[in-house]
């Protein structure tokens, strides 16, 4: 298969001889992938949902100093428990995570629609996040569970449309539940959707029993690495919450920021020392020897960070620069998740003939160039322009980038590691978002700043507080100018993180990735 080629310890460091990688038979595997898709549904949709019902949810609730923390909880929540589950599944196998995962989320759900003030909604947020980071890593492992590797490219491209698709209606539902409902339904809306999801599991997915523990202990109990555990959910929440809140609830140089930071600094150390003497740690070494699984992390660091520019800030540009309505620019933002899975599922016909790190590097150099052309297009343009930027090029750059990587980093580990390898990968990506919005967000307030003669922590150097004072097409000029200037610089640095994965893929990624046999 090209550059696909199989494992005979090009990596140095584990036997090529894979484990019986355990799943249902084919007479329930469409049972288990309906399931699947359902608990993945759940995810996307609860990442946005509630944007749209902000307004309704205050006015019930108050606490409107606190509600951006009903987005950066959930985010926090899923993101430092992704490599805690990940471990977890290769340890007790994929179903009874799973089936934790969504029953804490159902659980959040139903408390979250029962909550009494802000500030229990928060804190009922953070528990569907603790139940999100299961379903979000265990399924991905699942479906390369469930498939062998010619066959992976498709249960992801179904995977990557119900997220797109979800994502997409995630606002308009919302928004239509706040109006003509009532708020408290966005969360009920999870229980039978995730009750069907729950019962399939249960009743399709069987697994063998383990008979000794990953790491080949002797047929010992496997030890939980509850320390280290602990130390990575506090860690990447310091680190994490000083990302999200600086700038916002303070600036950056401020005591509470550097207090944040150096805690992190801390606790990072005190995870190095905890994983390195745990018998089964959290986050084994080998996910960052291994040249094949550290490029893709950090190549999927990077596609984190740039995917903050199409995703925050081109409504943005739509709504403020081309004059277009909410609608108009959301579906200029939306194409690009459309082309997006249809790149990722043609995606094994390129990689198969030139292999998986050639292929992911076609796909980002491309959206390198893509990022970096949008500055020079017309200005204020057309709406067609950014939407052909997004809809038939961008996207499926990225489609052609981001599902090799996945499906070649879950090809060259068996199945005892598979849940690992995933959960880092997922992880990464996911802090990478946290680091791009809180980098381009200083950049665009540091831009209409310079550009409106106001200070990074006035309404006029503020991003959201310029845009969200202005009507679509009203905008005065020099207010134009400046948002266009800003989301301009924002794209820049998205091209500066296109090209950092591709030098990542090109210097430190093998050219054929050690692929084991199914």
């Amino acid at each position: 298969m090209g550059g696909v080629g199989s494992a005979d310890g090009a990596d140095g460091t584990r036997s090529v001889v894979d484990e019986a990688a355990p799943g249902p038979g084919p007479d329930r595997r469409g049972a288990v992938v309906a399931a699947l898709m359902l608990a993945m549904a759940l995810a996307a949709l609860d990442a946005t949902i509630v944007s749209t019902a902000v307004p309704q949810i205050v006015g019930d609730l108050g606490g409107f100093s606190l509600f951006s923390w009903l987005f950066s909880g959930y985010l926090l929540a899923v993101t430092v428990t992704l490599p805690v589950y990940g471990k977890l599944s290769d340890t007790f196998g994929r179903k009874p995570v799973l089936v934790v995962g969504a029953a804490l989320f159902l659980l959040g759900s139903l408390l979250c629609a029962l909550a009494w003030n802000m500030a229990a909604l928060i804190a009922f947020r953070v528990l569907q996040g603790l139940g999100g980071g299961a379903l979000q890593g265990t399924v991905q492992t699942l479906a390369a569970d469930l498939y062998p590797l010619e066959e992976r490219p498709r249960i992801q491209a179904r995977l990557s449309t119900v997220w797109a698709v979800s994502a997409i209606a995630g606002p308009g539902l919302g928004g239509v539940l706040a109006a003509y409902a009532d708020w408290r339904w966005i969360f009920l809306i999870n229980l039978p959707v995730g009750a069907l999801a729950l019962w399939l599991i249960v009743r399709h997915l069987h697994e063998p029993p383990r008979e000794k523990s990953p790491r080949g202990t002797g047929g010992t109990r496997p030890r939980i690495d509850w320390a280290g555990a602990l130390a990575v959910f506090a860690c990447g929440g310091v680190l994490l919450t000083a990302l999200v809140q600086g700038g916002v609830a303070w600036p950056w140089l401020s005591a509470p920021s550097l207090a944040l930071f150096a805690a992190g600094l801390v606790l990072l150390a005190a995870v190095v020392v905890i994983e390195r003497r745990a018998a089964e740690p959290i986050i084994p070494g080998w996910v960052w020897r291994r040249r094949t699984i550290a490029a893709v992390n950090l190549a999927l660091g990077a596609l984190g960070v740039l995917m903050v520019a199409p995703t925050v800030f081109l409504p943005t540009y739509a709504q403020s620069v081309l004059g277009l309505a909410p609608v108009a620019a959301g579906f200029v933002l939306s194409v690009w998740t459309l082309s997006w899975p249809v790149s990722a599922a043609l995606s094994q016909h390129v990689y198969r003939r030139i292999g998986f790190r050639d292929t992911a590097m076609l796909g980002i150099g491309t959206a390198a160039l893509l990022l970096f052309a949008f500055p020079f297009l017309p200005y204020p343009g057309q709406a067609w322009q950014p939407a052909l930027l997004m809809l038939l090029l961008l996207g499926g750059a990225l489609g052609l980038f981001q599902l090799p990587l996945i499906v070649g980093v879950q090809s060259t580990v068996g199945w005892s590691e598979r849940g690992t390898a995933t959960a880092s990968v997922l992880f990464c990506r996911q802090t990478g978002q946290t680091v791009g919005a809180a980098a381009f967000g200083a950049i665009a307030n540091g831009v209409l700043a310079a550009r409106l003669g106001g200070t990074g922590g006035t309404a006029a150097g503020d991003l959201d507080s310029v845009t969200r004072a202005l009507d679509p097409g009203t905008a005065g000029e020099p207010v134009r100018r400046a948002v266009a200037d800003a989301v301009h610089a924002v794209y820049l640095g998205a091209a500066g993180a296109a090209a950092l994965a591709f030098l990542v893929l090109l210097l430190v990624a093998p050219r054929r990735f050690p692929v084991l046999p199914d």
